[in-house]
């Protein structure tokens, strides 16, 4: 017996547009150069050069800055509150006497965080304002933080409210986050992979700010000291540990020279500081001293004269012509 003809097949999916593929394990290699190449063109198109990266707690967040009434995080990165009882204290508890003694521990804690979340918010918009006077084509010491709550929101803030550009590298994680609202629109990542957002996070940074936080920040603080310390940096980055009462609480990072796990030089990696002020001073110390070791190349390779354009940069294709003819 003849087969039956068969009926008419619809076409198959372009590769670039299958799902099922993109999404797999044998997919997994696209993933990840996709979350290279789409944020290197974007950084491109809005003419970013450099940054200064701000670390810190994602856990606290203000309810009313100006009364320093904060609520503590479920998770780093969540929006959902805590549970009520490991929630600070209230005033009104405070005052009634109804307050245990871990929600009074927790707001005295509150309150030293509101502080930090005024200064990081304060030294983000110092840094911003100052940034926007240098000359140059491109945008400069761009303000750049995880892209969540606490510390991150506190930074994009000051440099939104200075009418800077702001980045926000988020993370996409197994519990509800939003990115915070300060961020440029269009400087407002979403990265599957923690080692990409990592890169993005070394790639572009001439400065890092540390503020307190946990398991997150000491693990990105840490990775960039090890790049720092074992020359993989193709630059010099300046790296401010703020609150030193915090940090030497949590750390001893004296012990690590003295025990001979790092070497003594090893501790100039990073400085102390517990002003916005003082901290802005060394920042732009350092991104100075970086830019005068540039001044050759940027001489040789851009006009200093202008400022940066409005229009966004063009992308290869639009400076060089089609490369290719495109498909329907």
């Amino acid at each position: 017996m003849p087969r039956k003809s068969p009926e008419p097949l619809e076409s198959a999916p372009l590769a670039y547009q299958n799902q099922d593929f993109l999404n797999s394990p044998d997919g997994r290699v696209l993933r990840m150069m996709a979350e290279y190449q789409e944020p290197m063109t974007r950084f491109r198109r809005e003419r970013i050069q450099d940054t200064v990266v701000f670390f810190g707690s994602a856990r606290f967040r203000a309810l009313d800055v100006a009364s320093h009434e904060l609520e503590l995080l479920d998770n780093t990165g969540s929006t959902k509150p805590a549970p009520a009882e490991e929630q600070p204290a209230r005033p009104h508890e405070v005052e009634s006497g109804e307050a245990s003694v871990q929600k009074l521990r927790l707001a005295e804690a509150a309150v030293e965080m509101a502080r930090y979340y005024e200064d990081a918010r304060t030294l983000a918009g110092l840094v911003s304002k100052w940034a926007m006077t240098l000359p140059g084509r491109r945008h400069r010491y761009v303000i750049t933080s995880g892209g969540g709550p606490g510390i991150m929101e506190a930074a994009n803030r000051g440099a939104y409210e200075a009418g800077a550009k702001t980045i926000g590298l988020n993370i996409k994680l197994p519990f509800e986050q939003m990115p915070n609202p300060y961020i440029t629109p269009d400087l407002n990542f979403e990265f599957h992979y923690f080692f990409m957002r990592k890169f993005w996070f070394a790639y572009l940074a001439k400065a890092l700010v540390v503020f307190p936080g946990g398991f997150g920040t000491l693990d990105e603080m840490f990775e960039l000291l090890t790049l720092a310390q074992t020359q993989k940096l193709a630059k010099r980055i300046t790296v401010l540990i703020y609150g030193s009462s915090y940090w030497k609480s949590v750390i001893n990072l004296d012990i690590l020279s003295e025990k001979g796990a790092i070497a003594m030089k090893d501790r100039d990696l990073f400085q102390y500081v517990d002003t916005p002020e003082d901290a802005f001073q060394l920042l732009k110390a350092g991104l100075m001293d970086n830019d005068q070791q540039e001044a050759a190349y940027d001489r040789e390779h851009a006009d200093q004269s202008k400022g940066v354009p409005q229009a966004p940069a063009p992308s290869a294709q639009e400076l060089l012509g089609p490369d290719i003819a495109k498909t329907r």
